[in-house]
């Protein structure tokens, strides 16, 4: 049995094991995917205190080394079902995965619009990841869509890939940091397409082939003709393996508050899965130190250290 059981190897999970490894307890950090999460997908950070510049990849492997290198194992495991135990936490009904603490840092991941065929299409002219699959359009057209911080990033690295970059969204207004627009704004060939929503998939031979949309002013129809749109619409929370335990949520969020506690004894929060206003890289690994140094306080007092 571990000390730490850290669900997620995001910067929220890898900050906690961390921690958790530096204050001396044995910790077992599970991944569904890959080290990093959606960090791991921005090609520049550039907010991070006393970091001017990274990649988000970067920025991920040296943290994974830093703990790796502390002796927390890290382990590929989906978690289908986290329960409570007379000694602890078990994760999947298996007795290797148990802790006597354990910390949610699941992430989100990303919405879709919800239109038909939009799950077949993942792949064939429809992706979340600009910076994983924009190279595919090198010297072509793209949409984005969306309004927030990704959205705006991954226009403005596609425009040095593609020939024109839409940006479609629901509103004029953007919530994107203003910064961010006004770089957007500066690229000859981004064009804003707003207000406006998509409603329909244009496809041939099974492949995007364009977006129609229709304007939220005045019901008008427009149709952009492209090969790779790239959805940033938010995200969800991956957190409903643990319903049945922590307290969620109606859209899936860990209620806990900035000292990360659940409402279950031993099952601490930490990172965007967790309910708050903030979900930035700086907030994620904050929670992160706090979860785990929670975690710390309440196995050493349940031990009577």
């Amino acid at each position: 049995m571990y000390d730490i059981l850290i669900i997620g190897a995001g910067p929220a999970g890898m900050t906690a094991a961390l921690y958790a490894a530096r204050a001396g307890k044995q910790v077992l950090l599970l991944e569904k995917e890959f080290p990093g999460g959606q960090i791991v997908n921005s090609p520049l950070v550039e907010n991070y205190p006393a970091i001017p510049g990274v990649s988000g990849a970067d920025f991920a492997m040296q943290l994974q080394e830093q703990v790796t290198a502390l002796g927390v194992k890290l382990s590929y495991v989906e978690v289908d079902k986290l329960e409570k135990t007379a000694d602890g936490f078990r994760v999947n009904g298996d007795e290797d995965l148990t802790a006597r603490a354990a910390i949610l840092a699941t992430g989100v991941s990303h919405r879709g619009l919800g239109l038909p065929g939009e799950e077949d299409l993942v792949g064939a002219g429809l992706s979340f990841c600009a910076v994983c699959d924009g190279a595919f359009y090198r010297g072509r057209t793209a949409v984005v869509v969306g309004g927030g911080d990704t959205a705006l990033q991954d226009a403005v690295y596609l425009s040095a890939l593609c020939k024109k970059v839409y940006v479609v969204h629901r509103r004029d207004a953007f919530r994107a940091a203003e910064a961010l627009v006004r770089k957007a704004r500066s690229k000859e060939n981004i064009e804003f397409v707003t207000p406006y929503v998509p409603v329909a998939y244009l496809t041939e031979d099974d492949m995007i082939s364009g977006l129609e949309l229709e304007s939220r002013a005045d019901g008008s129809r427009r149709v952009l003709e492209t090969e790779g749109i790239f959805l940033a619409v938010g995200q969800a929370p991956q957190c409903g393996f643990a319903a049945g335990l922590a307290e969620l949520t109606p859209d899936g969020y860990v209620r806990a508050g900035e000292d990360c506690l659940t409402n279950i004894p031993g099952l601490f929060t930490a990172g965007d899965c967790r309910v708050k206003k903030v979900r930035q890289l700086t907030t994620a690994v904050g929670d992160g130190a706090v979860a785990a140094t929670a975690a710390c306080e309440y196995l050493d007092n349940s031990t009577g250290m």
